[in-house]
């Protein structure tokens, strides 16, 4: 049995998650330790000096985060636009660039009580979809995803934040199983070249899921599907809200431009990187 203070099991995991390459090991040392703990993070700073046998699940934290595996996976939850998402290896872990489309969504929809019914390709956890809904008690969707896995982790979220009476999430390739029109159809799709993904962080490229990554050769290929389909699945002058990744603006809007879209905004992440496309039918 071990006793040492909190303190001194901080510093010992910050030395090895530093050593790791962790970009803020002090924070992430004390997340890892308040979960094994079960306390918050304020807790233990204001315990410093008081010693504690090390918790069990303390040292296999540590050496996951160690080998990269990403901090929500071992933590078991991200937060996204204000709600806690519960993720895993199963999904794309929620980013704050994403945040860029929910709030892009919204200011075109700026009523609380909108009535508007909105589709989610690639649906992952669920955090479009679920942050949109949230703000909007009078909207109501579907996310779609080929991964049932993933659906299993969307469906839970929606149970933990009180929207499973307004959200659908169906297993689908793209649009294929979904029925009738919409009037937003948001997506947040794969969009790294097939050869840039393993040059990406060790914590995206070895485990977080390819195929919510891999945009084929140019990293373009879901763009080029969801804009041929968006005339059957999107209502007259529906709105439609897809993220890209950097440099990306130019050819994703040509694209929407050629299957018909007009492009009403192209709005930058907190970076001032061009995030988000907006367009409609």
């Amino acid at each position: 049995m071990t006793f040492e203070t909190v303190g001194d099991h901080v510093a010992r995991a910050t030395g090895r998650l530093k050593a790791a390459g962790i970009d803020r090991p002090r924070r992430e040392a004390r997340l890892l330790l308040a979960h094994s703990f079960g306390k918050s993070v304020e807790w233990l700073v204001a315990h410093d000096d008081e010693r504690i046998e090390t918790p069990a699940p303390f040292e296999n934290a540590v050496r996951r985060r160690e080998a990269r595996e990403p901090l929500s996976h071992i933590l078991g939850e991200r937060e996204f636009w204000s709600l806690r998402f519960q993720v895993n290896a199963s999904v794309l872990d929620p980013r704050p660039d994403s945040e860029t489309l929910v709030a892009a969504v919204l200011a075109q929809y700026p009523e609380p009580d909108t009535v508007v019914k909105i589709a989610d390709l690639g649906t992952g956890s669920g955090c479009l979809l679920l942050s949109i809904l949230s703000e909007r008690p009078g909207a109501e969707g579907v996310g779609v995803d080929i991964s049932e896995s993933a659906l299993s982790i969307a469906r839970k979220n929606a149970q933990r934040f009180g929207l499973a009476a307004r959200a659908n999430f169906i297993q689908s390739d793209w649009e294929s199983r979904l029925g009738g029109t919409f009037d937003i159809v948001v997506s947040n799709p794969p969009y790294i070249p097939t050869a840039a993904i393993d040059d990406l962080a060790p914590e995206v490229a070895r485990f977080e899921p390819r195929g919510a990554l891999d945009g084929g050769a140019d990293g373009l290929d879901a763009y080029r599907h969801i804009a041929a389909v968006l005339p059957r699945i999107l209502k007259p002058n529906g709105l439609v809200a897809l993220e890209i990744g950097q440099g990306q603006d130019a050819s994703v809007t040509r694209i929407l431009r050629d299957g018909g879209i007009r492009i009403v905004g192209l709005e930058k992440d907190l970076a001032g990187i061009p995030r988000c496309v907006l367009g409609r039918l």
